[in-house]
């Protein structure tokens, strides 16, 4: 795997913030395992989890995702579809967060683990870890 520099980037692409090499997640967001994480990242050992229930912090992350979600689709529909009836917001928005949970809460974990993970990047991690 190619190590990206920036941070930014490499939360994006959902890598390990200490490496940004290994992947952070095991399996596919399209799989039923979307939230599937190994104890240490493949390429430096770096532990994915810093400490035991370390993760439910990311659900207030994902609330704010969420929000996003309704507020976004709420104003697309009322103003692309000319505010349809109740009915349709409820459906519409029903659908975009049952369609976006996966990468909600992927990118609500990866978020937490590069803001309070208290892990720094070091381009150099990878090569350390094998020695």
């Amino acid at each position: 795997m190619s190590r990206i520099d920036s941070s930014a980037l490499a939360l994006l692409d959902l890598r390990c913030p200490r490496c940004h090499e290994g992947k952070i997640f095991s399996t596919s967001a399209l799989s039923t395992r979307f939230s599937a994480m190994p104890a240490h990242c493949a390429v430096c050992g770096q532990a994915l989890e810093p400490e035991p229930g370390f993760y439910w912090g990311a659900m207030y992350v994902s609330y704010g995702f969420t929000v996003a979600i309704f507020v976004v689709v709420g104003v697309l529909l009322y103003y692309l579809a000319g505010d349809p009836p109740v009915w349709v917001y409820v459906l519409g928005v029903t659908v975009a967060v049952l369609l976006t949970t996966p990468l909600v809460i992927r990118y609500s974990r990866a978020l937490m683990l590069y803001l309070f993970g208290g892990i720094s990047y070091n381009p150099n991690a990878a090569s350390q870890s094998q020695r």
